[in-house]
């Protein structure tokens, strides 16, 4: 085992609190919030099980691990939830100037679209 698997080392927890292992190196029955994510599953409000941990940019990076066998299906939004969106979305992109519903968020450092803010640039 390298120096720095046998750094990252510590299934008891004694080390670090929790248990740990280095990168690619943790057991069957764990997984990351984007491993979950991808299974359509969701942490479901269980505390971090173990970690992961690797030399990175800038230092040591962790990557938490959850339990497979907690993890909870993820919440699907409702249709209602689904309308909000769509419409908090398109009030984006509606100029309240001119009232047109543009192709991209109107910004709000100029709070109308871009034909709005310099009318000699659309004109040309």
């Amino acid at each position: 085992m390298s120096r720095v698997r046998a750094a990252y080392w510590d299934p008891d927890g004694d080390q670090y609190g929790i248990p740990t292992w280095w990168w690619r190196g943790a057991p069957a029955g764990y997984a990351t919030r984007r491993q979950l994510r991808s299974a359509g599953l969701c942490p479901g409000g269980q505390p971090v099980a173990a970690q992961i941990l690797w030399r990175g940019v800038g230092g040591t990076r962790v990557a938490h691990l959850y339990r497979l066998a907690l993890a909870r299906p993820k919440r699907t939004a409702t249709p209602a939830q689904l309308r909000a969106i769509r419409a908090a979305l398109t009030a984006r992109r509606t100029c309240p100037v001119c009232g047109v519903v543009r192709p991209y968020y109107i910004p709000r450092s100029l709070g109308e679209c871009l034909d709005c803010a310099d009318p000699l640039e659309a004109a040309a």
